[in-house]
């Protein structure tokens, strides 16, 4: 037998402040690199350094382990040296308006575009306007009009010069032009031409009938001399406005030389306005509008200034080296960028500057993290960034367009090519999760940063844990602890981690609690922090979690929920078990008890059977089956039938801790032998009768021990643990000091057989040479009623079987 009542110093492992070289956490320098974590930072610098298709990070491990700091700095670091990403922009497709250009720029050079073209659009609408109403165009404009007019005048007076010869007048009406007969230089009516001799008649016809063929011809040459002259305006009116337009556009040309295609944007630019210039004319510019639509926007509501200019979608100006993005928010769009619509005469309309960016964008060139739960969530948002990813570029779609939930008039951006690393954070389970059941996140991420959530406990690592605490408080700005609260914050890092010889890296909960430490140090005005403001913080976060806990101590305290802390019982026995909360947990004794008889070997859980057991408690259960018939009557037919459950349990019970006292109600209920109710039991236990370890030892000790001390410390009250939890005991100081007085008691055990002898007061017996256990031992009467069960039910079968057929006689 192996049983070890465990003293004070068992049951808590001190930080001593002679480990600690300093008084106060001023004296220490900032510890820059993360701790704890070799393998992470290993991980890291490999993923961030590595060039390739497919090796972007998934940092999985616990929140608040301090995964994005670490991989954040790691990243600007390696950013700072990398050259700066070129600024993205969108431009007009002068050939196919609904699908814009992309322009790539040196970085910071695209605001400088930008405020050029608008410079050049504000200079275009002064300009233009000037030339066409300056003294040169006028002049040259009336000289070709009246020139035009010249010539139908000269045409026009030619006939009528030859029908002033012949007596013949030319005579315009509102409907054109005619000829009529004169005489005196008056019309002759229709009757003083009939009274007129015949050969006078026909020869004025005749006369009439030439000239008419001479008026046709003239009239016929009207409509291609104003078309002349409408060329010829055309003419002058190009010739005005392209010696305008390249004068400016020039200019911007010979500036942005170096970039090919802006100079190439530039021409079109060029050409386009010389086309267009009347829009820049003041009179296009003031016509009246409809509803708000300007009379010169285009059937897809680009305006024509909007043509020329310049939709920055990603500058960096102003940066250094490339980006590192955090995007706290990564929806879809917000992901992969959108396209904003405005509503027309009832219609949504777009244009290329309505083209916005999304993360990928502003990370291009650099390092985008993300966290992948929260991509995850979003509809569409995992599957956009694992298709950029692996396309190698950004492409902008509507998700309205792609679910086909709406149609209306919308843009198809170039894609933009894709250089980027991308840093996932998850906890474990995301990303197994996602490594099962996804075949592409393999081949997308293929560096693992796996952040371990304790690291060993040593002089060296308290050091360096101390030097992790004045760096967060220079950060925060706190006041600075001494050397008691430090390690106050070091055995209460233990605590949280559930093991004695490790320390928690969880650095949010660190810095809360320094805060929170920090504050009660200022309500007494104290100007360091000492290890009563740390152990006030500590208290003072249970106790604003706590409520459930004290609701369950009070039923208990009032008879409501059955748990006894004296006296023995057949089949009872007073298990442990923890109420997790998230953020807070707690320990609660609960009732379990046996009931047996004969049967057919069987012991039924009963929490299984109406649902409430988990697989893992179930799997306990089935265990404790195989290990009774295995170890009392290995050749004999097990006929027990037996039954176990949790009293006044309403909920799920998961978990194999409470199996052997499970297994301790079993065999006291099979002995007809009472367990002690002063002890609690908690461990696993295998085939063989080991006491396996269990997890929230620490919660499930002060959990029994708050009930003992609300019915009263008799000295005899205690638990019975696991040997092999021993390490991970780092109890609360009034347990400590009620196992210090010997008012209560913690039994470290590794055997069956240990358990029921502390707990019957009775030895447990080991099969002698004859293999047989001891007379009076509980393993003789377990074994004893075992048998008797056995021989019951011989004796019950042997009543209803049929009689032997006779032989027949013989010959």
């Amino acid at each position: 037998m192996a049983i070890t009542q465990l003293g004070a110093a068992a049951v808590f492992r001190h930080c001593d402040t002679g480990d600690l070289h300093f008084e106060t956490t001023a004296e220490l320098a900032e510890l820059e690199d993360i701790i704890g974590q070799p393998r992470a930072v290993e991980a890291v610098r490999f993923g961030i350094g590595i060039r390739g298709k497919g090796y972007n990070l998934f940092a999985l491990g616990s929140a608040g382990s301090g995964k994005r700091t670490l991989l954040q700095r790691y990243a600007e670091q390696h950013a700072s040296g990398e050259p700066m990403p070129p600024d993205w922009c969108y431009i007009h497709n002068f050939q196919q308006s609904h699908k814009p250009h992309r322009l790539s720029l040196p970085a910071g050079r695209g605001i400088e575009l930008q405020r050029d073209m608008e410079q050049l659009i504000e200079d275009l609408h002064g300009a233009i306007p000037a030339a066409f109403e300056s003294n040169e165009y006028r002049t040259r404009a009336q000289a070709i009009e009246e020139e035009i007019n010249e010539q139908q005048a000269q045409a026009l007076k030619k006939i009528h010069d030859s029908a002033e010869e012949k007596h013949i007048t030319l005579v315009q009406t509102p409907t054109g032009f005619t000829l009529a007969p004169e005489r005196d230089g008056e019309v002759l009516s229709f009757e003083d031409f009939e009274r007129l001799p015949k050969e006078q008649r026909e020869a004025i016809e005749a006369d009439t009938d030439g000239l008419q063929q001479q008026l046709s011809k003239a009239l016929h040459e009207a409509p291609r001399l104003q078309k002349e002259g409408r060329d010829r305006m055309a003419r002058l009116n190009r010739e005005m406005a392209e010696a305008t337009v390249s004068q400016l556009v020039g200019n911007l040309s010979r500036k942005y030389a170096d970039l090919p295609a802006v100079t190439a944007f530039l021409e079109e630019v060029q050409e386009d306005v010389i086309a267009n210039f009347r829009h820049f004319l003041h009179e296009e510019a003031h016509k009246p509008t409809l509803l708000n639509v300007a009379a010169g926007s285009q059937p897809d509501g680009l305006s024509w200034e909007n043509r020329y200019r310049i939709n920055i979608l990603v500058s960096h100006a102003g940066a250094a080296g490339a980006p590192v993005i955090y995007a706290d928010y990564p929806s879809y769009n917000n992901l992969l960028g959108r396209v904003e619509h405005q509503a027309q005469l009832g219609a949504l309309l777009t244009d290329f500057t309505m083209i916005r960016a999304g993360a990928l964008h502003r990370a291009n060139g650099g390092y985008l993290i993300l966290d992948a739960l929260k991509v995850l969530m979003q509809p569409f948002a995992w599957e956009g960034l694992k298709r950029a990813l692996q396309a190698g570029e950004i492409r902008i779609e509507s998700l309205a367009q792609l679910t086909s939930l709406i149609s209306t008039v919308s843009v198809e951006p170039e894609a933009i090519p894709l250089d980027i690393k991308v840093i996932l954070l998850g906890d474990r389970h995301v990303y197994y999760l996602l490594a099962y059941i996804d075949p592409e996140f393999a081949e997308l991420f293929k560096v693992a940063v796996d952040f371990n959530d304790s690291m060993e406990r040593n002089p060296e690592s308290q050091q360096l844990y101390a030097r992790v605490i004045a760096s967060m408080i220079r950060k925060e700005k706190l006041r600075h602890l001494d050397r008691t609260a430090v390690a106050r914050i070091i055995e209460h890092s233990a605590r949280l981690l559930g093991d004695s010889e490790k320390l928690a890296t969880h650095m949010r909960g660190l810095a809360d609690l320094l805060r929170e430490a920090d504050y009660w140090a200022a309500q007494r005005q104290a100007d360091i922090v000492s290890d009563r403001d740390v152990q006030q913080a500590i208290d003072k976060q249970i106790h604003r979690a706590d409520r459930l806990r004290e609701q369950v101590q009070e039923e208990i305290r009032h008879g409501t929920l059955f748990v006894d802390t004296g006296g023995s019982c057949i089949g009872r026995v007073n298990g442990l078990s923890v109420v997790d909360l998230g953020n807070f947990a707690f320990g609660r004794p609960v009732r379990i008890t046996a009931r047996v008889r004969v049967g057919d070997s069987q012991v039924v859980d009963i929490e299984r059977e109406v649902e409430l057991g988990g697989p893992i408690h179930s799997k306990g259960v089935f265990i404790l089956s195989a290990f009774i018939g295995a170890r009392y009557l290995p050749e004999l037919p097990l006929a027990l039938s037996a039954s176990l459950v949790f009293e006044q349990s309403y909920s799920e019970v998961e978990g194999d801790s409470a199996s052997s006292a499970e297994l301790f109600a079993l065999l006291s209920a099979i002995a007809g032998l009472p367990l002690m109710q002063s002890l609690a039991v908690t461990g696993s236990v295998n085939q063989h009768g080991e006491i396996q370890p269990v997890g929230g030892i620490n919660e499930k000790i002060e959990g029994f021990f708050d009930i003992c001390r609300q019915a009263g410390l008799s000295g005899d009250q205690g638990v019975i643990i696991p040997a092999s939890n021993v390490r991970h005991l780092m109890l609360r100081e009034d347990v400590r000091s009620a196992v210090e007085a010997g008012q209560f008691s913690v039994y470290a055990i590794e055997h069956v057989d240990d358990g029921m002898a502390l707990l019957t007061g009775v030895q447990a017996g080991e099969r002698d040479e004859d293999g047989v256990f001891p007379e009076g031992t509980v393993n003789r009467l377990v074994e004893e009623t075992l048998f008797r069960y056995v021989e019951n039910m011989r004796a019950f079968a042997s009543k209803f079987r049929e009689p032997d057929a006779q032989e027949p006689p013989s010959s």
